[in-house]
């Protein structure tokens, strides 16, 4: 029987075993798994300068990108703001428009440029035979480019 098998260590540790790899002892199996695992692991953790190159380059384009359509976005909505403050100015200077020209409107008395016209300046109405009916071809104006014969 050997001592050392059922021999009892005194102390508060127990002593490491003498493990020694022999260099020309062939690797197991499941040690080539943990080197090849390992050559794994450093080769995802390591980035070429292209791999880099090509994210710093994405991540410039990306971040022009998002700049341009911010301030594309800050531009349409001051455009909006402008079409808005333009249709309330148009919409102004109509209503102001209108009044102005209803108070023209009221301001001529018919009855009097009647008066005026046929007493004063003698003025008749015009005989059914008188009255010439045309058609236009558009509805802006009408344009005489010569006398009308009598």
């Amino acid at each position: 029987m050997s001592t050392t098998r059922n021999a009892y260590v005194y102390g508060n540790t127990v002593r490491k075993p003498d493990v020694r790899i022999d260099v020309y002892q062939k690797p197991t199996h499941k040690a080539l798994r943990e080197i090849e695992g390992e050559n794994k692991r450093q080769k995802k953790m390591h980035m070429s300068m292209l791999y880099v190159a090509f994210l710093a380059c994405a991540t410039l384009f990306l971040g022009y990108s998002l700049i341009s359509y911010i301030r594309l976005q800050a531009e349409i909505t001051s455009s909006v703001d402008r079409i808005g403050y333009y249709e309330q100015e148009l919409n102004n200077l109509t209503l102001a428009n209108d009044d102005e020209y209803s108070k023209m409107i009221n301001a001529v008395d018919l009855e009097e440029v009647r008066r005026i016209a046929v007493e004063e300046l003698g003025m008749v109405y015009a005989d059914s035979d008188q009255v010439i009916t045309y058609t236009r071809e558009n509805s802006d104006y009408v344009r005489q480019l010569k006398d009308i014969a009598d």
